[in-house]
């Protein structure tokens, strides 16, 4: 099996990656790569899926694009890689995207404006409608993956999965119901977990009024002066705490005692303007002095504080200091996280005063939204004389992820997962991954471990997972719970089965034990938990596919961006672990997030970016991928997409096309054919040149397959591009002679089979990461059927000493063009010498540096230098190098083809040139191929051009 080849033969990235798309569509090769392989040698990664509710951006192409790295490159590694897409479709984000459409303000218009039924359908279909554009885009990109049987995360099968992880948890004791101050939002009416707000840093700029209260000690005259930026809180306090350690100061002030720490006297007692306010400190004490001091109400109280013993009375508490504030807190139990868990250590009554939107439904701000009003109220109290100054602190705040409100902290009845019982295991199966890059493993993974309060798993909202709990009342009045863990348990209890386990359907069903009905809950699942489920729950496990998941879990690679580290990774180890006992996968890659081309968050309002599939049409897929791949994102770091920079991977991957046009071009000449043979040829070489270049090729084999395999994909791109500036500027630019001008037969064809043999490699090695670039490239040189179906090429013999002899030959090189264009000499001007220092005996050293550096000889010395002296005779030589210059280009402009010959006639009227020519006339013939010198047709190609200022007349004509 042969190949010939023709020149002109090739075609623009933009033609080429869409025909290829095509190809591989039509021929099946994604099914033919992964098919190939044994089911019994697997290789499995998790995709993190997508929210169904926006279209593919940078970042999702970002992730994409690493993971058909990944895909890729293990296929031809041997192993067999399955590739499912999965949508998200549950939770906040699909709700959102829904009430948009509605136009539906707040959670109380479902069941209002909307039946919780009509409105989970609307859900449905927004999540079913899935653009085209993902598919088309993710095939754009390169990234092979099958859509047809993608998983939904609201598919019956994946959330009865959800039920059992949910169940069997419950019964490892590791799920728990209570109540705890957690982040809410008050639009949605539900829960947030902090993990969703840190994760793309949900935090705003916002300015609250910074509140000055004074509680009267019961037993004096004397005020203790709390500090709070919440003054919507202060209706609902039950307590004020201090630290018994910290010095606190009577201070007089206006007529008035005010209780303040010592330390914070001077700070606390000034004006607006930050003026020292006339005061005298009166005495000083312990904190322990003030606990258990009672103090008044600041409002008339609510029936339950009213009637409690601890209620209104002054406490000890750790987390106060006297580093800013007063060294004094006003604590709200219902309202606070370290609030409420001191109330639960000292018996604190609390009250609620706000509704689930964030509305007061006790006091005088009845009706009355608590952002809204939190200004108002400081004012109010204000001249009240409650609050004794008003300040206003701008300071970063939670606002909600998904819609944007400004989340309050509100004590809440929810179902919780107890990570503080798994903690040292969830650390044990942290510490087992191959994190890259790796400080990520001992930085933000385990302290995200460390620090995770119990997992906050209920939502109180409508289109998720429904929570399998069922909840009966037994005549003691006692609460009987029962956990479902699947749909043939319910059935079996209800006889009930639905086509649908969504609420409200869900809602409907009961069933009785022992003569008690039991009900529902009305909460859903929080959605981190089904992505914590995605590892089994996309088989249907355990109901399905149990063998198959058993026996390729753990995964052996994720990918996400940074903000994933804190949610999907860290909620996947904590279902798993507490499921499996280790972690669910072997090795992660956490990348930086994509800024737009100005540095700050890509947005379509700050016209920062270009749609990725312009920018992929302008410059290719290729380009893009390499880009992304290569930069600082792939080793966690944030980057700027510059358009600039893809286009600059484009001019540079060129290169590999220069030298495959170069290759046809000459082999059409010669007619060269490939004889089907892909062996190494390093044992037929003899050329020094070729030996390097196939010892560089197999050097770049070992380099890629050393740092791929560790996921250090931009140490595996980093020698990629100097391989390809070596191959076409240093062999090709090297070789050319010997592809036009070799009269040793065997040579030029040895030179035709190195050449051929490193770009097939090239291919290979890229496969993985530019495989548009890759497959164009492959079949223009073989006759296989995709270099995706191919195996990881392995490495040859590498000749160390030919590799080392050629850097320090092209070390002098460089160090010899520098000192030319230091002086402005160019390299046609011949020079008499070049000194160096050492020399390689492993190459023909001299003799390439003399053409390299244009020198007649070379001299061993302790110091590196060129004569830069010009002799007559280097001049005449160095106008005759121009000149040949100048009829390579008449030719070209000709429109000749590289191996015409010519008749040649050049004229000057100056002496200087005229003696170049003459004497150097067998020179120019040689080097541009001419036969009849001296004379040219009158209808020949002419043009006149100038050397150093001196007019020469070029007329030339195909014989």
């Amino acid at each position: 099996m042969g190949k010939k080849f023709t020149k002109n033969t090739r075609r623009r990235a933009l033609e080429y990656e869409k025909n290829i798309n095509e190809y591989w569509k039509k021929n099946k090769i994604f099914e033919a790569s992964v098919e190939q392989r044994s089911p019994d040698n697997s290789y499995v990664f998790y995709d993190g899926p997508p929210f169904t509710t926006g279209l593919p951006h940078h970042g999702h192409l970002l992730g994409s694009t690493i993971k058909d790295v990944a895909g890729r490159y293990w296929t031809m590694k041997g192993k067999r890689v399955e590739r499912v897409w999965g949508w998200d479709c549950h939770g906040l984000p699909a709700e959102v995207f829904t009430e948009k459409k509605l136009g539906i303000e707040d959670k109380r218009d479902v069941g209002t404006k909307i039946s919780l039924e009509d409105y989970i359908l609307t859900c449905r279909d927004n999540v079913t409608q899935i653009s085209s554009e993902w598919e088309d885009t993710i095939a754009r990109i390169g990234r092979w993956v099958e859509f047809k049987n993608a998983y939904k995360t609201m598919d019956k099968e994946f959330m009865e999965s959800v039920w059992w992880a949910f169940r069997q948890l419950y019964d490892k004791g590791k799920i728990y119901e209570g109540e705890k101050v957690l982040m809410y939002c008050t639009r949605d009416a539900t829960p947030i977990s902090k993990a969703e707000v840190a994760m793309d840093n949900s935090y705003q700029d916002v300015t609250d009024p910074s509140v000055y209260v004074k509680f009267k000690l019961s037993d004096s005259n004397t005020f203790l002066l709390a500090w709070t930026t919440t003054p919507w809180t202060l209706p609902s306090n039950s307590a004020v705490a201090i630290n018994k350690d910290v010095d606190y100061s009577v201070v007089e002030c206006d007529g008035e005692e005010l209780i303040v720490a010592s330390r914070l006297v001077e700070r606390v007692f000034t004006d607006e303007k930050h003026n020292t306010l006339p005061h005298k400190v009166l005495k000083t004490m312990k904190g322990n002095d003030l606990v258990g001091k009672s103090y008044e109400p600041l409002f008339t109280p609510d029936e339950v504080l009213a009637t409690s013993d601890n209620a209104f009375k002054v406490w000890h508490a750790d987390f106060v200091h006297d580093e800013d504030g007063t060294g004094i807190a006003h604590e709200s139990p219902a309202y606070g996280e370290e609030d409420f868990q001191l109330s639960k250590e000292n018996n604190i009554p609390w009250v609620m005063s706000t509704d689930e939107n964030g509305i007061f439904t006790i006091g005088d701000w009845i009706g009355h939204n608590i952002w809204d009003s939190n200004k108002l109220i400081a004012k109010e109290l204000k001249e009240r004389n409650i609050v004794w100054k008003i300040d206003y602190i701008r300071h970063e705040y939670p606002h909600c992820h998904r819609c944007g409100t400004k989340l309050m902290y509100r004590a809440h009845p929810s179902w919780f997962m107890d990570i503080d019982g798994q903690r040292t295991e969830m650390l044990e199966a942290n510490d087992s991954v191959n994190w890259f890059p790796k400080h990520v493993k001992e930085g933000r993974s385990k302290k995200t471990i460390e620090t995770a309060p119990d997992w906050n798993l209920s939502r109180d909202r409508f289109w998720a997972t429904a929570m399998p709990v069922w909840k009966a009342v037994d005549s003691d009045g006692t609460e009987q719970i029962k956990v479902i863990g699947s749909y043939q348990e319910l059935k079996d209890l209800s006889g009930k089965e639905l086509d649908d386990y969504h609420r409200p359907w869900v809602d409907d069903i009961e069933f009785t034990i022992d003569g008690l009905t039991y009900k529902r809950i009305d909460k859903v699942l929080d959605c981190w938990f089904e992505s914590g489920s995605m590892p089994f729950a996309q088989f249907h496990y355990p109901f399905e596919n149990k063998e198959k998941f058993e026996n390729n879990y753990p995964g052996d690679f994720i990918t996400e961006y940074v903000g994933q580290v804190r949610a999907w990774f860290y909620y996947m180890n904590a279902v798993n672990t507490g499921l499996f006992d280790e972690a669910p996968f072997k090795n992660v890659i956490v990348t930086g997030t994509i800024a737009g081309n100005d540095g700050r968050k890509m947005s379509k309002s700050l016209n920062n970016y270009t749609d990725p599939n312009v920018l992929m049409d302008k410059y290719s897929a290729d380009s893009l991928r390499f880009l992304l791949l290569s930069s600082p994102l792939l080793s966690g770091e944030d980057f700027a997409l510059i358009d600039k920079d893809v286009a600059d991977i484009a001019r540079k991957l060129s290169m590999i096309w220069n030298m495959f046009d170069f290759f046809t071009l000459y082999a059409d000449v010669d007619g060269w054919e490939w004889d089907g043979s892909l062996e190494d040829p390093s044992s037929e070489l003899t050329n020094t040149l070729d030996i390097w270049i196939v010892s560089r090729v197999h050097e770049l084999i070992n380099e890629i397959e050393t740092h791929t395999d560790a996921y250090d994909i931009p140490n595996a791109m980093k020698p990629i591009l100097p391989f390809i500036d070596d191959a076409s500027n240093w062999y090709v630019r090297r070789s050319r002679k010997r592809f036009w001008k070799s009269e040793d037969d065997s040579d030029k064809q040895l030179a035709y089979k190195t050449l051929h043999y490193i770009l097939v490699k090239l291919a290979a090695v890229l496969a993985p990461f530019t495989p548009f670039l890759a497959e164009e490239l492959y079949l223009k040189l073989t006759d296989e059927k995709s270099v995706h179906l191919e195996d990881w090429p392995k490495a040859g013999e590498i000749n160390s000493d030919i590799i080392e002899g050629m850097a320090k030959l092209r070390e002098s090189v460089n160090a010899g063009l520098s000192v030319r264009s230091q002086n402005q000499l160019k390299v046609r001007q011949p020079l008499a010498s070049v000194t160096v220092e050492s020399r390689s005996d492993a190459v023909e050293f001299d003799s390439i540096l003399k053409e390299e550096l244009n020198v007649k000889d070379v001299i061993l010395g302790k110091k590196f230098s060129l004569d830069l002296n010009i002799t007559p005779e280097l001049r005449s030589e160095g106008i005759m190098r121009e000149i040949i210059r100048h009829v390579q280009n008449s030719r070209k402009q000709a429109g000749l083809e590289v191996d015409d010959r010519i008749e040649l006639l050049i004229e000057s009227e100056s002496p200087e040139i005229s003696e170049a020519i003459d004497r150097f006339k067998e020179e120019i013939s040689a080097e541009t191929l001419t036969e009849l010198y001296g004379e040219s047709a009158e209808d020949g190609f002419e043009t006149k051009v100038k050397i150093e200022g001196l007019e020469l007349k070029i007329r030339l004509n195909k014989i």
